[in-house]
């Protein structure tokens, strides 16, 4: 089954003159364009466009994007990626919702303010406690002013690099002999080493940082805790990224 510009971008909400641009910049090219030069999309054009309005949902750059695409063959893991953002995304604003309905009905009846469920969904403190006792408040109150110094649209590509970077591990961890000590798993290894230490706040982050130590306690706790190991497509995926972390620091030492 095919579609042609016009019908995709009434389906898609968008419009002809952006498809157009997608395919002059090799982001989302046509199936086939026919004779008279109508340009032509199939079912697997659609996955694409879905993959390309998602990201742009998330807050990404077209550079970004087709960056994004390039590394990530398999659309499954991609798609199962983006549900996974949308769901958190999902159960935010709902608990906003339900925040900003309690303000309401509290002022209408007259009633007191609870200040302790009114911002609930309007920011990342309530993982505040987890982190003190795991790293101290200095490692909080750094990171918490680095996130809250970000734009909205800075927040939503970090985050959207991270759900990235999840993928990436899924789709290395299930590849036909997947093995962790593999250069494909150990340029991955790298580059998550690199993204702990862009966050501020935490032990691998500046000079000095106990990366190894810290990196070793994070891989083996991507096993023991199931909400580090969902990001990795279950225990399975995350002894994958722990056996890859710990060969790649095994091989700088």
């Amino acid at each position: 089954m095919e579609w042609s510009i016009q019908q995709l971008a009434r389906i898609a909400g968008t419009t002809s003159r952006t498809l157009r641009h997608y395919d002059a910049i090799g982001l989302l090219r046509p199936s086939r364009i026919g004779a008279n030069g109508y340009r032509h999309y199939d079912e697997r054009a659609l996955v694409r466009l879905q993959r390309v309005l998602l990201l742009r949902e998330l807050g990404l750059a077209l550079p970004q994007i087709a960056a994004v695409l390039s590394q990530e063959q398999d659309e499954t893991v991609a798609l199962t990626t983006h549900l996974a953002l949308l769901r958190q995304e999902q159960d935010r604003l709902a608990r906003q919702i339900a925040a900003v309905e309690r303000t309401i009905t509290g002022l209408r009846g007259g009633e007191e303010l609870m200040a302790e469920t009114m911002f609930d969904g309007f920011d990342h403190s309530r993982y505040r406690e987890e982190v003190e006792q795991r790293w101290g408040k200095d490692a909080y109150a750094r990171s918490d002013a680095w996130w809250r110094g970000m734009s909205e649209d800075e927040r939503k590509a970090w985050t959207a690099a991270a759900a990235q970077l999840g993928a990436d591990w899924i789709a290395a961890a299930r590849a036909p002999g997947a093995r962790a000590d593999s250069p494909a798993a150990q340029q991955l290894a790298q580059r998550h080493i690199q993204w702990l230490q862009s966050i501020p706040g935490t032990p691998a982050a500046g000079p000095g940082g106990e990366l190894d130590r810290y990196v070793r306690g994070l891989a083996e706790m991507y096993v023991a805790d199931e909400r580090f190991a969902a990001n990795y497509g279950g225990a399975e995926g995350a002894a994958f990224v722990r056996d890859a972390l710990l060969a790649q620091l095994d091989a700088e030492r």
